[in-house]
């Protein structure tokens, strides 16, 4: 983060709160012109990635709720999370894929491919 941007947040808007991951959340002391309504940001930890806002704040960002939720107990069957995984080797892909070994699944059989004028 440039420290011009956190010199502008912190005279242009006043800190709300940190999330568990250390991002700074802030809204505009004034109603922001032709919005009608005060701007909120976040000024993350590390690089700036939209994954790493966590549910509890997300809503307050974008106007969902007025104030932050509380951070919930965190259970043993939770898991922490994971920013966006495309583009990595842990990305996503199906079976089928070229990556995934390339093999699918048999289909049942009764699939026919349309041809024109049939």
């Amino acid at each position: 983060m440039s420290v011009l941007l956190r010199l502008t947040s912190a005279l242009s808007g006043r800190k709300i709160g940190t999330d568990r991951f250390g991002n700074a959340y802030y809204e505009s002391k004034a109603d922001y012109r032709g919005y009608g309504r005060k701007r909120r940001w976040v000024l993350f930890a590390g690089a700036a990635e939209a994954t790493k806002v966590p549910p509890e704040w997300h809503g307050w960002l974008h106007h969902t709720s007025p104030a932050p939720l509380p951070e919930e107990k965190r259970h043993a069957w939770m898991l922490d999370h994971q920013p966006n995984q495309t583009g990595t080797a842990n990305a996503y892909r199906p079976a089928g894929h070229d990556y995934a070994g390339g093999r699918r699944a048999v289909t049942a059989g009764d699939y026919e491919a349309w041809t024109p004028g049939t």
